[in-house]
C-alpha cells in the first residue's frame, strides 16, 4: 500500500533452493497458473526466496504500477515482461491475462507493496480465475494490515479489516455508523493528506477515549507506532504534519458500551438526557448532558442544543 524506497536498503542475497538429489524440484513454476506474490512494504530484505524464484520464472508479471515494479525487480536483476493491471483497466486487462493463462502461460500478480488482492483490484482477477477454473497460488509475505496489528498493542484475536474508507460522504457516514458498535479491533488504511479528516470522523463516531495505534512507514527506517487515544491523536496532528502511509488500528467498542447503545439507540438526545436523570437522580442536567455526549460520541453543545430545542417545542 506504500511506495518502496529502494535506495534505503542494500540488495539482499538471493537464496538458492535446497534440493535433495533425485527429488522433484521444489516450488516448480506451473503453467496456466496465477501466482499472487507479496512484495516488500518498505524493506527489500523482506522479499522471500520463493517470491524471487516465482518472479524470475513466470512468463509475465502483472503489476499495479509498472514503473514502481520495474525499480523493484531491477534490484534483484529480474527482467520479465510486464503488463499493467490496476483499478481502471482491470476488466479489459483481466480478460487478457486470463486468456494468456488459459493458453498455458503463467503469471505473477504484484501490487506496489504488500499482498496483492488485499484492498486492490487483484481480488477481481482471482475471482475471474476461479470462475474459469484457473489455478491460483499465493506466495505469502508482507501485509501492512497484519504488520501494524501485531505492533498495535490492541487485541489481535478478533479483528475486522476495513481498508480505505469511502470518499463519498453518505457511504462513509453509513460505514462509520455501522462500525460504532463493532467489538472487534478495526484496521484502516489512510493516506497522509487525509489523516486529519479521518481522525476527526473517528472522534465523532467512536469517541475521544477509544484507543488507537497509528502505524506509519512500516519496515522502513522511520517506522513508528503511536499508541494513544483518538482524542490525543487529534490533538497531536493539529500541530504535527502527517507523514508516510498509515495503518490505523482502532480498538473495538467495549461490550458494556454496546449494551448501552442498544438501550438508547431509539431515543432522541433529549430523551436520553431525561433517561439519564431518572437513572441518576442526584445528577444535574449539565452532568447528564456531558454523560450523554460522551456515550454518543458527540460534542456537549450538540446535546445541549437538542435539549433546548425539545424544551422549546413543549412551550
Amino acid at each position: 500500500m506504500s511506495s518502496i524506497k529502494t535506495h534505503e536498503y542494500e540488495k539482499p542475497g538471493i537464496l538458492p533452493d535446497v534440493e535433495d538429489a533425485g527429488k522433484e524440484e521444489k516450488n516448480r513454476i506451473e503453467p496456466s497458473t496465477l501466482y499472487l506474490v507479496a512484495t516488500p512494504i518498505g524493506n527489500l530484505a523482506d522479499l522471500s526466496a520463493r517470491a524471487l524464484k516465482v518472479l524470475s520464472g513466470v512468463d509475465f508479471i502483472a503489476a499495479e504500477d509498472t514503473r514502481n515494479s520495474t525499480k523493484l525487480l531491477s534490484c534483484f536483476d529480474i527482467h520479465r515482461p510486464l503488463v499493467s493491471y490496476f483499478e481502471h483497466n482491470k476488466r479489459q486487462r483481466g480478460e487478457e491475462i486470463v486468456g494468456r493463462l488459459e493458453r498455458g502461460e503463467c503469471c505473477a500478480l504484484i501490487t506496489d507493496a504488500g499482498t496483492p488482492a488485499i484492498s486492490d483490484p487483484g481480488e477481481d482477477l482471482v475471482r475471474l480465475c476461479a470462475e474459469r477454473g484457473i489455478r491460483v497460488i499465493s506466495v505469502p509475505g508482507c501485509c501492512a494490515a497484519i504488520t501494524a496489528l501485531t505492533l498495535s498493542g490492541l487485541p489481535t484475536g478478533r479483528f475486522v479489516f476495513e481498508g480505505f474508507l469511502s470518499t463519498q460522504k453518505s457511504e462513509r457516514r453509513c460505514r462509520l455508523e455501522a462500525l460504532k458498535t463493532e467489538e472487534r479491533t478495526i484496521i484502516f488504511y489512510e493516506a497522509p493528506h487525509k489523516l486529519r479528516a479521518t481522525l476527526a470522523d473517528f472522534l465523532a463516531y467512536f469517541g475521544k477515549d477509544r484507543p488507537i495505534a497509528l502505524c506509519r512507514e512500516l519496515t522502513k527506517r522511520n517506522e513508528e507506532a503511536m499508541r494513544t487515544t483518538l482524542g490525543c491523536a487529534v490533538e497531536y496532528y493539529d500541530t504535527h504534519d502527517p507523514r508516510g502511509e498509515y495503518v490505523l488500528i482502532v480498538g473495538g467498542c467495549p461490550t458494556g458500551t454496546v449494551q448501552a447503545l442498544a438501550e438508547w439507540s431509539e431515543m432522541t438526545p433529549a430523551q436520553h438526557v431525561e433517561a439519564y436523570l431518572e437513572e441518576h437522580p442526584e445528577a444535574k442536567k449539565l452532568d447528564a448532558i456531558k454523560a450523554v455526549a460522551k456515550l454518543r460520541g458527540v460534542s456537549r453543545n450538540e446535546i445541549y442544543r437538542a435539549v433546548l430545542d425539545a424544551e422549546d417545542e413543549l412551550e
